[in-house]
């Protein structure tokens, strides 16, 4: 129980700021609570409501209530697909970066095989014209105009406003896969899940600093790297015929910091009792 409070913290401190009650919080679960389950049993007959109940010690009644409602279908926001293409895209195909694997900056418009916005954003879709999206990164600081009238990707990575529904996409499905892999791996997983951190207690300033920046850095060239390899296979590739089976990976980061409590002055007489 203990590090699943400690697990819970943040997510409850966040729910509150965001001025969502108990009980709304306490629906959600008792629901999820109720499906998980259900899809913990191994055959459709065995999902009876007194197994469930037994399973999660939600009364019979409240889980009959409960299975009639219709699932929620998780969408991708559209903004989230196709800037997350683009900007993957402008960093890792060598028709868009240059020798050094940097983004180039792009024109506007070009003739045809040669690099610009209008190729990049015509080589993800057809549904949306490059202008309405170098206008919206304009606004967002993804991009900027430089003396020729060239955009300048500004980020390495797309990284939505704050309280947006693409950021709170990326917020439920980040902390989701970390905690499936962390969960996975503490049940037994073989293999393991690729879950691991560089950790220290009582930095001072002046070296936690240099860690987040060494972090961020390094954090930077890994995604880079992984992601450009990965678009070079898919391309030098064959589409898969339609059927073939596929998995879904995702490679994420983190790093977080905090100011700790000081530490409390020893004890005179236990100094000098020792």
């Amino acid at each position: 129980m203990r590090p699943l409070a400690r697990l819970l913290r943040p997510l409850l401190r966040l729910m509150i700021r965001a001025g969502l009650t108990w009980p709304v919080f306490a629906e959600l679960v008792r629901a999820l609570y109720v499906q998980v389950a259900a899809e913990e049993v191994a055959t459709a007959a065995a999902r009876t409501d007194s197994r469930l109940s037994l399973m999660t010690g939600v009364h019979r009644k409240e889980i009959r209530r409960l299975r009639e409602q219709p699932p929620d279908a998780p969408a991708v926001p559209a903004v989230v697909t196709l800037g997350s293409q683009l900007v993957a895209r402008w960093l890792g195909l060598p028709a868009f970066t240059d020798a050094g694997g940097r983004p180039l900056p792009l024109p506007r418009t070009a003739p045809p095989g040669e690099p610009s916005f209008e190729a990049l954003v015509s080589g993800v879709t057809r549904d949306v014209r490059p202008r309405a999206v170098l206008d919206d990164w304009l606004a967002q600081g993804l991009v900027r105009m430089d003396g020729e009238d060239r955009a300048i990707l500004q980020a390495s990575a797309f990284v939505p406003r704050p309280g947006t529904e693409a950021q709170l996409h990326y917020f439920a499905r980040n902390l989701h896969d970390h905690l499936a892999a962390a969960t996975a791996n503490v049940a037994g997983a073989s293999p393991a899940f690729l879950e691991r951190a560089v950790h220290y207690d009582g930095l001072p300033e002046a070296v936690a600093d240099r860690m987040e920046a060494l972090s961020r850095a390094a954090v930077e060239r890994l995604l880079v790297e992984v992601n450009r390899e990965v678009l070079h296979l898919l391309d030098s590739q064959p589409a898969p015929p339609p059927g073939t089976p596929t998995r879904r990976v995702n490679l994420g980061v983190y790093l977080y910091a905090e100011a700790e409590a000081a530490p409390a002055a020893p004890d005179a007489r236990a100094e000098r009792r020792a």
